[in-house]
């Protein structure tokens, strides 16, 4: 009897991806795959196709062509609403919080299905809809303590700096639960002691709630000290995969970076 369990199936498959703008293809006959429970560097130089293919992927954009699997089930052309709701779930380069609102009441907003959003639910089951505020308080509390900006769950969003707002962001998509996290330059503009803060709120994202991550990001210095693997795009399309060591001193991967396109005027 063969006692070796069955590989652990990818929970993102990207097929042969293409988007263009145009005569432009962002995206170029992409094709990679995403294992399950790890943290996923998505890397490259500017403008090769990386948050092009994260807006594909989550439903912003639809492809030219190609497939995407999530979980097994294929996900391309859904709007951003179906896939946010099968657990897919991504943050933006520039942090989307809503500045007139606390900290604390931009997580609350988040869950789906709030029995308080519909007229009926008000008038007719208001302790059901007491209970459900009871519990998503319980839990934006936790969230909030385990990005560590509890004290300031009290501050109008729009006050906190350029690191809080990140962590806010990684916040609010904790409090939907979610399977995958597809995180756009987390680190950009965040000091350099913030940044330590969020890379760990990323690693026990994984550690302590089993979330997988795909994450953009330009800070080597981060994604090797974060990522189990990194994929590099180059003019739309996967140029290398491997462990961050050796992806850097690939000379496929420096080429794309200080070479060839990227240096001629």
């Amino acid at each position: 009897m063969n006692d070796d369990a069955a590989p652990t199936p990818p929970i993102l498959v990207v097929e042969h991806v293409t988007r263009s703008f145009g005569g432009v293809r962002a995206v170029n006959d992409c094709s990679l795959e995403v294992p399950q429970g790890g943290i996923t560097g998505l890397i490259g130089p500017n403008g090769a196709g990386k948050t092009t293919l994260f807006n594909t992927i989550t439903g912003f954009l639809k492809p030219d062509s190609g497939h995407i699997f999530f979980q097994g089930e294929r996900i391309d052309g859904l709007p951003p609403h179906s896939v946010f709701h099968k657990g897919l779930v991504r943050t933006f380069q520039i942090p989307r919080e809503l500045k007139s609102m606390t900290v604390l009441e931009n997580l609350m907003l988040v869950p789906p299905g709030q029995l308080g959003e519909k007229l009926w639910g008000t008038w007719f089951t208001p302790w059901n809809v007491a209970k459900q505020e009871e519990v998503n308080l319980a839990k934006a509390v936790d969230v909030l303590k385990f990005v560590d900006l509890i004290h300031l769950r009290d501050e109008y969003a729009g006050n906190l700096s350029g690191g809080q707002k990140k962590l806010l962001e990684l916040a609010r998509t904790l409090m939907t639960s979610p399977k995958m996290l597809l995180l756009d330059e987390p680190a950009a503009g965040v000091n350099r002691t913030l940044m330590r803060r969020l890379a760990d709120d990323i690693r026990r994202v994984r550690e302590e709630l089993g979330v997988t991550v795909l994450l953009i990001e330009h800070d080597m210095d981060l994604v090797t000290l974060l990522c189990d693997t990194l994929i590099v795009m180059s003019e739309g399309s996967k140029l290398a995969e491997g462990p961050p060591e050796v992806i850097k001193s690939d000379e496929r991967v420096l080429e794309a970076y200080l070479g060839g396109q990227y240096t001629r005027a």
